[in-house]
């Protein structure tokens, strides 16, 4: 999925320093009645409710009541307002559990907050596919994530890369899971597919396929699949 593009002609471009270490001030004119928080909530709802192609900078203004070209002095173009949205769901992400000192346990724990909150956001794995500057609600919780890890010894370049490969598979798997969802696979599709399945394990040219059809089956529950596939994740992680 791509973002549209819906930038304001006179924008230089997304500068992170301007973004989250300086306060959202308007340009000129009189005080507006609606706030930066206000905006990226009504985008974030917009894209809960029809997808990243809703969000358009006329839309949000429409939501919050406000001219377009006002809206430019809390976010000058898209690319900054969707850093907005994705830093303001990253505050739905629980900081006050105590971390166990079981590394693997709290990255297993930190991964199913993820993508609970993928799955509140459906739009939230797009949106994490190109690179985001992390504000202040992502880095709390990035900041939770590298604390987790120091028991493995490792140092803090490594640890980014544990959680930056966490964080790509849970986007990954959530990504697949909602478009199995949007299929919408009926029951004899799916037990088409298991006959067929069937039939070229016993054909004799596929011992291997034979074999892995020939074991018990797993559940196969979203939760299940997500829980399996981490685990194999995590516990295979060494911390050479």
């Amino acid at each position: 999925m791509t973002v549209p593009q819906d930038t304001n002609p006179g924008s230089t471009g997304f500068d992170p320093e301007q973004l989250w270490l300086r306060p959202a001030e308007p340009r000129r004119g009189r005080k507006p009645s609606f706030s930066r928080e206000a905006i990226t909530a009504a985008a974030v709802a917009l894209a809960d409710a029809e997808g990243l192609e809703a969000v358009t900078m006329r839309r949000v203004a429409a939501e919050v009541g406000a001219g377009v070209m006002s809206l430019y002095s809390y976010a000058p173009d898209k690319e900054t307002l969707l850093e907005l949205m994705v830093d303001h769901v990253s505050g739905e992400l629980p900081l006050t559990t105590p971390l166990s000192g079981d590394w693997r346990a709290d990255l297993k724990a930190i991964a199913h907050l993820q993508r609970d909150l993928m799955l509140r956001h459906p739009w939230l794995p797009a949106a994490l596919s190109t690179r985001r500057t992390p504000g202040p609600r992502t880095l709390a919780f990035l900041e939770r994530a590298l604390a987790a890890l120091r028991p493995t010894g490792l140092d803090g370049a490594a640890r980014l890369e544990v959680f930056a490969q966490l964080t790509a598979f849970v986007a990954g798997h959530v990504t697949y899971e909602i478009s199995q969802t949007a299929a919408g696979r009926s029951p004899e599709r799916n037990a088409a597919e298991a006959r067929y399945l069937a039939a070229v394990a016993a054909d004799g040219h596929h011992p291997e396929l034979a074999e892995a059809l020939a074991c018990p089956a797993r559940p196969v529950t979203p939760e299940a699949t997500f829980t399996r596939f981490l685990n194999r994740l995590i516990d295979g992680l060494g911390t050479d």
